[in-house]
């Protein structure tokens, strides 16, 4: 099988939309033809920071990285901050997450970022399981206001 991971191009929108609203589904969120569209048009927008890494067998993407940089004040250095990972259901437990993250840390090399960040459910057992055999468990909390 031919497998590569790759920026994303224009002529992916429709298997990375379809990818896109299963991740939505997975995540209880509920999404339209305007938010997708608009996050599609982020990723191309060159003049944006959001970025997204796509996980290709034989011409099908089945997994993406949404990425961006964020400034971290106490460093005076860019990090870089995951947004999204998900891999489609039929394609789990081939490590197919961690080969992304993989790239998603040469990246941060290349970009001089300290490291990447993201946060995760807690009850998101499978990817956490994933995230601890990868990176470090940070003592954070996060908190929103609405």
């Amino acid at each position: 099988k031919n497998k590569m991971i790759r920026q994303i191009k224009l002529k992916d929108r429709v298997q990375w939309e379809k990818l896109y609203r299963d991740y939505a589904n997975f995540s209880g969120v509920k999404v339209n033809k305007k938010i997708i569209q608009t996050v599609w048009n982020w990723l191309h927008d060159k003049t944006h920071k959001l970025k997204c890494l796509v996980y290709e067998i034989d011409r099908e993407i089945v997994a993406f990285a949404i990425y961006t940089s964020m400034p971290r004040t106490l460093s005076g250095k860019n990090i870089g901050f995951l947004d999204d990972l998900f891999v489609d259901a039929n394609f789990r437990g081939k490590r197919i997450g961690e080969k992304l993250l993989s790239k998603l840390k040469h990246i941060a090399g290349y970009k001089n970022w300290d490291f990447v960040r993201w946060i995760s459910r807690q009850d998101n057992l499978p990817a956490n399981k994933l995230y601890s055999r990868v990176a470090e468990k940070t003592t954070w909390d996060i908190y929103e206001i609405r």
